[in-house]
């Protein structure tokens, strides 16, 4: 049997124009279709944000965490692009993302190496492997001050 680590609860209420919140209310967003403006007074989001936010996260997490299995120490800032693209096959729309990590303290060599084991590791990698395009690549620099 599969052990449970975490369980995240969210509602959304009607779709795109809709509304959506963490059961601990740390997210309550109001969403507005992508393209368009929300209120001014009122944050508004998307999902494609919000699964822009997620998989940056867990993704920088994840290099994290390869860097140290490996006795790396290293800074990391990841930078990620959710888009929705025609689907010229199926019809409707797809999603497509891209995540762009950069890092101090490592050669170009060893980035790649933990940009390659992230990949493998990141739950949200894991989930969207063969379902969606992930632009993958690295970028080793002097600092994250910008």
């Amino acid at each position: 049997m599969t052990k449970t680590i975490l369980t995240s609860r969210a509602t959304a209420v009607g779709g795109r124009d809709g509304k959506v919140a963490s059961d601990d209310n740390v997210i309550n967003l109001d969403l507005v279709m992508p393209g368009t403006k929300g209120k001014e007074d009122i944050p508004t989001s998307n999902p494609e944000q919000l699964f822009a936010a997620g998989y940056a996260a867990c993704f920088d997490g994840a290099f994290n965490l390869m860097a140290r299995q490996d006795k790396k120490r290293v800074e990391t800032r990841t930078n990620s692009e959710v888009s929705l693209l025609e689907d010229e096959e199926a019809g409707g729309v797809k999603i497509a993302a891209k995540l762009v990590v950069e890092v101090v303290g490592v050669t170009e060599e060893e980035a790649q190496d933990l940009l390659e084991k992230t990949h493998q590791f990141c739950p949200y990698s894991k989930a969207t492997r063969g379902n969606i395009d992930v632009d993958l690549s690295v970028k080793v620099v002097d600092s994250l001050d910008n």
